[in-house]
């Protein structure tokens, strides 16, 4: 079944049985406003807009998915959403939840600094199940910010209007990046877990036969792999270790690289190609930008 495309806010807030947006291209709703959900069939959905929500259930239970993960929803979380994004949800009858949620046209940025920046934002990208768990000390300064913004959405349009809801939603989105960051520390019994299922598929991929045929393992193949997000796992990966996924593909690269240089008579073309490459050029770059040395050098240091 294909996802229900939503393509502006106001229909958004018929759907939710609420009231018509005080602008067409931004919008703060207060959940506790939000009448009690009334299906309890499995649902999804495609905004033309940005939405940011900050949400803890009242009643109910509800089951969010996002790509192929599902999240149990029972505790308070934010989450993030872009544009052409598919979002899938199953609640039961009767389902309510409390909390904040903003909706952005993209037009509403046209022009602005957010507009170049937002992009930059890369939990925009993450799956329900990466979303930010806040303390409530961090969810007293996120609501402060939302609740600037909804003040200024319902005054009276000026010319300052756009620029101040700009820019709350800036440092709104620049805290949440804080707070990601310490989740990523306090998560570290997981992150770990995650760093040891990573490894373990690397290893993996490169003792597969037709590694020559399917290439060297991208960033979105290991993240599909490991049930996470691209940007997810990159952003962990380099909090925890200091080194993106791409730079961990590398290093496995150079690793078995080393390994055949040192223990077989292997050209350097036959390396190149066994471990993925379709340029022998490629490869030697890669190999002397890793180790100082190339290839052949390096062969040559253990005779």
């Amino acid at each position: 079944m294909s996802p229900y495309h939503i393509k502006t806010i106001e229909e958004y807030h018929r759907i939710l049985g609420i009231g018509a947006p005080e602008h067409p291209l931004i919008s703060v709703i207060n959940l506790e406003e939000v009448p009690a959900y009334s299906g309890d069939e499995a649902v999804s959905v495609v905004f033309d807009f940005y939405m940011i929500s900050l949400k803890e259930t009242v009643s109910g239970n509800v089951k969010y998915k996002y790509g192929q993960q599902q999240y149990d929803f029972d505790n308070g979380m934010l989450f993030f959403l872009a544009p052409r994004q598919v979002f899938s949800f199953q609640a039961e009858e009767g389902f309510k939840s409390k909390g904040w949620m903003i909706l952005i046209h993209p037009d509403f940025m046209w022009g602005t600094s957010l507009a170049k920046t937002i992009g930059q934002y890369g939990f925009f990208d993450y799956a329900v199940n990466e979303a930010l768990f806040i303390s409530e000390k961090e969810e007293q300064v996120l609501v402060q910010f939302i609740t600037n913004i909804e003040r200024e959405y319902r005054a009276n349009v000026d010319q300052f209007s756009e620029h101040i809801i700009v820019s709350q939603l800036e440092s709104l989105l620049s805290y949440s990046e804080r707070f990601y960051q310490r989740q990523f520390f306090t998560r570290k019994i997981s992150n770990h877990g995650l760093l040891d299922r990573l490894e373990k598929l690397l290893d993996a991929k490169f003792k597969d036969i037709h590694l020559a045929e399917a290439g060297i393992p991208t960033v979105n193949d290991l993240a599909a792999e490991l049930n996470i997000s691209p940007n997810y796992l990159s952003n962990v990966l380099k909090v925890t270790t200091g080194l993106s996924t791409q730079q961990h593909i590398h290093g496995k690269v150079v690793e078995k690289a080393k390994e055949k240089l040192s223990t077989t008579g292997l050209t350097v073309s036959e390396i190149a190609y066994g471990l993925g490459f379709e340029y022998t050029q490629s490869f030697s770059k890669l190999f002397k930008s890793k180790t100082g040395l190339s290839p052949l050098e390096f062969r040559q240091s253990f005779h």
